[in-house]
């Protein structure tokens, strides 16, 4: 099997979620076809999507490993120069001082105008946002999703009849995990909560403000934040939506692996 199989079969993990099995695909790459500059930056890649700090260690690590060997790959380069940037400078000050020369070795390699360079500056402006901005796109990115589902879910056929649906279909992965997870008779609050999300969130709102008035109205307490516990039932729905997402993740990520697994050594 060639490294740009397992290249590919790391992409296509990756962009699932399934970092855990990307990083395993890396390393088995690495082992049976020896070091290389195209894998060892999926390595870093798969470490540092875990936004944790020990991952963030291993991540900087096999960038090390890999710059070591090849020391003008921009793979690797930019790759590291993400992680630098995206660092806590309080609690890593040397990562993030290591982006300046990393910058400048990036701009010798790829000079303004180049193909390389408008790749670069793609990575680099990623890398350049700061916390605000990513938890709006986490948000926004979230919003959108959950619109998805929810239309999914009030129309479930499509994806719920068995084998109705491809099993790397991650939408269709997702609608299931959903429906088996709020199945059930105790879970037919949370099915209302999923099917009238924003109609809840309204009534909500509103009988928290109400309860908390009228429990301070009546001398009940002086101060009431018991009105909000209104709010069980949705954040219990999107406990339950989280943990059906990543279910479903964890089907498709492992479907694939069973077709990474099937398909002949020379793929």
């Amino acid at each position: 099997m060639t490294v740009h199989t397992y290249a590919r079969r790391c992409e296509e993990l990756f962009v699932l979620g399934g970092y855990a099995a990307a990083r395993a695909t890396a390393r088995e790459g690495l082992d049976k076809e020896g070091p290389d500059p195209v894998l060892q930056p999926w390595l870093g890649l798969a470490h540092a999507a875990e936004e944790d700090d020990d991952h963030d260690d291993e991540a900087e690590a096999a960038y090390e490993e890999g710059l070591r060997q090849w020391p003008d790959d921009l793979g690797l380069l930019v790759s590291y120069l993400e992680l630098c940037q995206r660092a806590d400078e309080w609690e890593h000050p040397a990562r993030g001082r290591r982006a300046e020369p990393l910058k400048r070795r990036i701009a010798e390699l790829a000079p303004p105008g180049s193909p390389e360079a408008q790749q670069v500056a793609a990575a680099v402006g990623w890398a350049g946002r700061g916390y605000w901005e990513d938890a709006e796109a986490r948000r926004a990115r979230a919003r959108h999703e959950r619109a998805e589902l929810s239309t999914d879910i009030k129309d479930p056929v499509p994806y719920a009849e068995p084998g109705a649906a491809h099993p790397e279909d991650l939408r269709a992965a997702t609608v299931a995990a959903v429906l088996e997870t709020l199945d059930g008779p105790r879970n037919a609050l949370l099915r209302l909560v999923l099917h009238h999300r924003v109609a809840c969130y309204g009534v909500t709102i509103v009988l928290a403000l109400l309860t908390n008035q009228i429990l301070i109205r009546t001398g009940t307490v002086s101060f009431s934040l018991w009105g909000w516990f209104w709010y069980l039932p949705l954040l219990l729905t999107e406990l339950k939506l989280k943990q059906a997402r990543r279910l479903a993740r964890e089907r498709v990520v492992e479907a694939v692996r069973a077709r990474h697994a099937a398909e002949p050594d020379d793929a």
